[in-house]
C-alpha cells in the first residue's frame, strides 16, 4: 500500500502539471494546396496553414484555398492572419475567395493580412471589383454583416512581422527571378520550428534561418528535366527555372546543411517527373534526412 503522505504529494504533482499542459498548444502544419499554375484537379493552388492551438495562419491563397480550410476542419470564418510569400497569381487567385467568402460564413471582423508592396492596392482593387456584390449582399434579403467584409492590410518588410501570444513570425526575403520583393517565412511557436520557402531559388539567408527547424517546407524542380522536357517559356525555360526556383541538387544541399528534423517538398514544378525522381534528385544534393513530398491536406 501506498503511504497517504506520497498519495497526496503524487497528486498534487499531478495537479499542478494538468494546467501546464493545457497551456501548451498543439502546431501542426497543413499543406492545404501543393499545385501551382497548372490545374490539376488533385493539387489546389499554394496554400499552407500552420495550426496554434486554435489558431491559423495561413501562408499564401492560390485557387481553393477556402474549401481546403473547410476540408482540413480549419475555420472558414477566416484565418488568425493570412501571409502571402509574394504576389504571383498562382499564389493569390484565392485571395477574393478568402475575403469574401470567409465574410458570408459570417466574418465580423477584419483579419490582417501581411504581403509584399502592391498587397493593398491587390486588395483595393478586389474589393472594388465586387462592390456591387457587398452592396447588394448588405443592403439585400441576405442581410449580411455590413463591414465584415473589411482585411487589414500590412506591409511585409525583413523581419518580425508578427509576435503574439507565444507565436513569432519573421518575414525573410528570398530571390525569385524578376519579383523585387518575396519572402519565406519563419514561424517559432511553442515547441516548434517551422519555415515556409515560398517561391524562391537557393537562398543563403533562407539556409541560415531553416537550421535545425523541425519542418522545412519547400518548392523544388527536377534540374535533370529542366532542359530536356516541354518548355512553356520557350528557350529561356531553363533560365526561367534556375532564377526563380530551387533545384533538387541546390535543395539538397541547402538541407544537408540547415538538417531540418523533416523536409516537405511542395509546389513542385514536376515537368513530368514522378515523386521518386524528385526525391532522387534532393539525395543526390546531399541530404540524408526524413523527406515527404506533399499531398494536399498532409498534416504534418
Amino acid at each position: 500500500m501506498i503511504p497517504r503522505r506520497h498519495l497526496h504529494h503524487a497528486l498534487l504533482l499531478a495537479l499542478i502539471a494538468v494546467p501546464v499542459a493545457a497551456q501548451t498548444p498543439q502546431v501542426t502544419v497543413i499543406t492545404l494546396g501543393t499545385g501551382g499554375p497548372n490545374p490539376l484537379p488533385d493539387r489546389q493552388g499554394p496554400a499552407t496553414a500552420v495550426t496554434v492551438g486554435e489558431r491559423v495562419f495561413l501562408f499564401d491563397a492560390g485557387t481553393g484555398v477556402e474549401r481546403q480550410l473547410n476540408a482540413a476542419h480549419l475555420p472558414i470564418s477566416g484565418p488568425t492572419a493570412l501571409f502571402l510569400t509574394h504576389l504571383h497569381s498562382d499564389h493569390t487567385l484565392g485571395l477574393a475567395d478568402l475575403i469574401l467568402t470567409s465574410w458570408v460564413m459570417r466574418r465580423t471582423r477584419p483579419f490582417p493580412i501581411y504581403g509584399p508592396a502592391g498587397t493593398e492596392a491587390m486588395v483595393d482593387h478586389l474589393m472594388a471589383a465586387y462592390a456591387e456584390d457587398i452592396k447588394i449582399r448588405t443592403e439585400g434579403l441576405e442581410h449580411e454583416v455590413r463591414g465584415g467584409e473589411r482585411v487589414t492590410v500590412h506591409r511585409v518588410r525583413a523581419g518580425v512581422v508578427f509576435d503574439s501570444g507565444g507565436v513569432r513570425i519573421t518575414a525573410i526575403p528570398v530571390p525569385h527571378g524578376s519579383w523585387a520583393e518575396a519572402y519565406g517565412y519563419l514561424i517559432e511557436a511553442p515547441g516548434r520550428r517551422i519555415l515556409i520557402s515560398g517561391d524562391t531559388r537557393y537562398s543563403e539567408a533562407l539556409e541560415r534561418a531553416a537550421a535545425g527547424v523541425d519542418v522545412l517546407v519547400h518548392e523544388v524542380y527536377p534540374s535533370t528535366r529542366s532542359a530536356r522536357e516541354a518548355r512553356p517559356g520557350g528557350d529561356d525555360w531553363p533560365a526561367y527555372l534556375r532564377s526563380f526556383h530551387t533545384s533538387d541538387d541546390d535543395l539538397g544541399g541547402l538541407a544537408q546543411r540547415a538538417q531540418p528534423k523533416l523536409l516537405v517538398l511542395t509546389h513542385v514544378v514536376r515537368m513530368g517527373a514522378p515523386n521518386s525522381e524528385v526525391v532522387a534528385g534532393v539525395r543526390r544534393g546531399g541530404y540524408t534526412g526524413p523527406l515527404v513530398v506533399a499531398k494536399d491536406l498532409d498534416r504534418f
